[in-house]
């Protein structure tokens, strides 16, 4: 039978796909046969399923496959795909690594992001760290942190997102909830019986109570503020004027400090983008991506940087002699070099007893840095090891610039057995399990300040 859904036959929906990442499936559709591929990445409520129920959504998703091919997913934890526990949270890079699968899967070489909410921290981290992937970045209503600060002195304190996480432990899926969050965040249906009828199953299926929670509180510690002025694709920051959920200099931060974007404000109340004024919306996305000639190849990229050395290597050598610390060193290498394949690392360069290596992502630096120190004990040596997160310039085909000798410096600093990280990259690591101990302010040869360095608790 076909049904009519407000002006749009269940027929006409796109099927369905699953792209894998490992063992975690990941939900996307496909629509339209425009020249430019536009991933979009929902927000707090997304189940690819649901979205043709609603015929403003439903509309607003035709619009944007109207001049793109669009490719729509959810997010593991959300709607179709892989569903997880509240204690499987993942880091950014990760999501990261999803949205790159779903993209081969739907044998896309390069596409432009949108995002909003949380969603839009992946498209920073993937804009920063993939630019041969990202052909544009589109934000609508981005925060560079979601706590207040000495600096975001707007955003909500602690004790509020306290108070929200009760409310969404207490009220998730219920229609009094819908009802209440439509009032400030999309006034345009509170009105409209059947669209809260329908946002209520759409919350239900887009994830659970518990993970929602583990969701906000990852992202309540998560900050980029450190790698926005490592985005160097063309980037439209856009917020709608009326809208009361999000903090127009939140979205005027991050267009500042994100090398040559563009900042919008459109017309509409409504948080959601699909509603109020969704056509002055998918114009300015429209005109940003058709309109502007893509970025040049750029030689600019964000990475997290590795240095590792052992410990005492004058006197070890004295002690063993050329040829034992000759063996010693080659064993020591494996044992890196072994770890770097395991976790993603590309090696840079190694001078002596060190070692230098990046990765795309600062979850991975750490986890790899972990396991070298754990496993050269076994050699009956020890290694000290710094990593960083910062923009490289790629200079024949090796990462250079000044994150590169922040890392250096980091690890300088690191004592025996200690994996010593920067706060840009605990910043980036929350809901990867990783705990930390506060390491004070240092002053780094060479670099200006002083920089806050942490200790990672090995596991």
């Amino acid at each position: 039978m076909v049904r009519n859904l407000g002006g749009e036959r269940i027929t006409d929906r796109p099927d369905t796909r699953y792209a894998w990442n490992g063992d975690v499936s990941l939900a996307y559709q496909v629509v339209g046969e425009g020249p430019v591929d536009l991933l979009y990445i929902p927000g707090v409520l997304s189940n690819v399923e649901m979205m043709w129920e609603s015929a403003r959504y439903a509309r607003f998703l035709r619009r944007l496959s109207s001049f793109s091919r669009l490719i729509v997913m959810d997010r593991r934890g959300y709607g179709c795909s892989e569903r997880f526990s509240p204690k499987d949270v993942v880091p950014l890079e990760v999501m990261v690594d999803d949205v790159m699968v779903v993209l081969d899967a739907a044998g896309s070489e390069s596409a432009a992001l949108f995002a909003y909410e949380e969603a839009n921290f992946i498209a920073c981290m993937m804009a920063a760290s993939q630019p041969d992937r990202v052909s544009h970045a589109i934000l609508l209503h981005p925060a560079p942190t979601w706590i207040r600060d000495d600096e975001i002195t707007w955003e909500w304190s602690h004790r509020e997102w306290d108070a929200q996480i009760d409310l969404v432990q207490r009220g998730w899926g219920t229609h009094e909830l819908t009802v209440e969050q439509a009032s400030k965040a999309f006034p345009s249906i509170a009105d409209d019986e059947r669209e809260l009828l329908w946002m209520t199953r759409f919350m239900r299926l887009t994830q659970s109570p518990g993970v929602g929670v583990a969701e906000i509180r990852k992202y309540c510690e998560t900050d980029v503020r450190g790698i926005l002025p490592s985005i160097h694709v063309p980037s439209l920051v856009l917020h709608r004027v009326g809208d009361t959920v999000s903090d127009v200099r939140s979205s005027r931060y991050v267009a500042e400090r994100i090398p040559d974007a563009r900042f919008a404000e459109i017309p509409g109340r409504d948080h959601l983008p699909w509603g109020e004024e969704a056509d002055a919306l998918v114009e300015e996305i429209e005109e940003f991506v058709t309109g502007v000639r893509h970025a040049p190849e750029t030689d600019l990229m964000l990475a997290t940087v590795l240095f590792t050395d052992i410990v005492g290597s004058t006197e070890q050598q004295a002690a063993l002699g050329d040829r034992g610390w000759k063996e010693l060193v080659e064993r020591h290498h494996s044992v890196i070099r072994d770890a770097l394949t395991r976790w993603r690392g590309a090696e840079n360069d190694t001078a002596g007893d060190g070692f230098f290596a990046t990765f795309d992502g600062p979850a991975r630096a750490i986890r790899c840095a972990e396991e070298i120190v754990q496993r050269v004990r076994t050699l009956g040596i020890e290694v000290r090891a710094g990593i960083h997160t910062g923009e490289c310039e790629i200079i024949d085909g090796k990462h250079a610039g000044l994150a590169v000798s922040i890392g250096a410096r980091v690890a300088s600093n690191a004592a025996p057995s200690e994996v010593l990280v920067s706060q840009t990259v605990k910043d980036l690591v929350a809901g990867s399990g990783l705990t930390f101990e506060d390491g004070g302010e240092h002053e780094l040869k060479g670099v200006p300040a002083t920089w806050r360095l942490y200790r990672v608790v090995l596991t």
